[in-house]
């Protein structure tokens, strides 16, 4: 598969523009083999293709594709794009959320992967009142505790769980976590494995207005080892899209 490049108008970042029908359906084929050595059903498992900094027209090839959930880093992005995709697109914040950004977000978003305070939460929760709706999020847990990741501490997610769940217009369906970046998959297993442990510790506490249905965690380089442990979301940036190649314009 040999990719055409074209600049994408975003600060000079050159973008592969063919093979993503195939890239797509090699992710989902090995989706289901995960699914099959865990034995989960497929339906179990959502794709998310990461289209951060990915023109218009790469989003629109992954739909044409079957790709419903995108997920965006950053607010400005995904409303610009919101505007310009069909209407049946479900959208997932998955990057660190600024408060003074959430207004914008708060409604067009079916879920926000990235709470990791109780600051953020209540702003979501402010937002999404005052716009009529119920704010879908996920409490983000840094499960590797590494000093470059944003999400709360493992001994505090209960904590932070129990509070956010006080909250008006929000609701917790569950946890993300953003592994850490290694060459072999199998070394991010027990931190996938932490994260559905936590779930199930958060589940017997018995929270009000919470649920742990959705796990999101696996991206391009371990998503099946994700699955084999629990994940029910994962994010697939580079897998459909390819890779991204910085240069001069």
């Amino acid at each position: 598969m040999s990719g055409i490049g074209e600049m994408d108008g975003m600060g000079g970042i050159k973008m592969e523009t063919t093979g993503i029908r195939e890239n797509i359906c090699q992710v989902n084929g090995r989706i289901r083999k995960a699914c099959a050595v865990s034995g989960r059903k497929e339906s179990d498992v959502t794709l998310i293709a990461v289209s951060k900094t990915k023109p218009l027209s790469m989003l629109q090839e992954a739909y044409a594709c079957g790709c419903r959930h995108f997920g965006e880093n950053k607010v400005q992005e995904l409303v610009e794009k919101y505007d310009q995709m069909p209407k049946d697109v479900k959208w997932h914040m998955i990057g660190h959320l600024q408060r003074n950004k959430v207004k914008y977000i708060v409604d067009k978003v079916c879920l926000i992967h990235s709470v990791d305070s109780l600051r953020l939460a209540e702003e979501i929760s402010k937002e999404a009142g005052k716009k009529g709706v119920t704010a879908h999020i996920l409490v983000e847990v840094n499960i590797a505790a590494e000093e470059t990741k944003f999400g709360t501490a493992w001994e505090e997610a209960v904590q932070l769980v129990k509070s956010i769940a006080a909250l008006p217009s929000v609701r917790i369906k569950g946890l993300m976590t953003i592994a850490p970046y290694v060459e072999n998959p199998e070394k991010n297993r027990e931190y996938f494995a932490d994260l559905y442990d936590l779930s199930v510790d958060i589940m017997r506490e018995n929270i009000d207005n919470i649920n742990m249905d959705v796990l999101s965690m696996g991206m391009t380089g371990d998503y099946e080892v994700a699955i084999e442990e629990g994940a029910t979301y994962v994010r697939v940036g580079t897998g459909i899209f390819g890779e991204r190649h910085y240069g001069a314009v």
